[in-house]
């Protein structure tokens, strides 16, 4: 069941990455933006790049990476010693979704723009959420 539900995560990761995670604009009155991780991505590739590597490592190649390590070791092609090293992926996942909730608390404390929280932010969150407790639940050793 653990195998399955990991692969599952191979396409729920890309859908969550294109679902919106929030609504931003200036006034509520004028319409807001949907901003995705693929769409803020590619704004901060234009006006900063660190923050955009950044981005990428936690939100695309974290969670990612840590699924197919985790299929790796649920069929047997990689050691269970390799647990640890895909628990610091988990977390380094979570703390894109931190950075996303922060965002959104700042803006909204500023009063410089409306920011709300869309449902891809769920999507997104169950899906690393989802990846931890399959780890959890990995027995780590063969």
């Amino acid at each position: 069941m653990l195998k399955f539900a990991n692969l599952s995560l191979l396409i729920l990761f890309p859908l969550a990455w294109f679902s919106p995670l929030m609504r931003a604009g200036l006034l509520p009155l004028f319409g807001l933006s949907e901003i995705s991780v693929i769409s803020g991505l590619q704004s901060l590739w234009g006006s900063d790049v660190l923050m955009a590597l950044l981005v990428t490592a936690f939100a695309l190649f974290a969670p990612y990476l840590k699924t197919i390590g985790l299929a790796l070791v649920h069929f047997k092609l990689a050691s269970p010693r390799l647990m640890p090293f895909l628990g610091v992926l988990g977390k380094l996942a979570m703390a894109d979704v931190f950075l996303i909730a922060l965002y959104i608390v700042v803006v909204k404390g500023t009063g410089l723009g409306h920011v709300e929280s869309a449902w891809g932010l769920y999507f997104f969150t169950a899906c690393i959420v989802a990846s931890i407790v399959i780890s959890y639940f990995t027995p780590m050793k063969r």
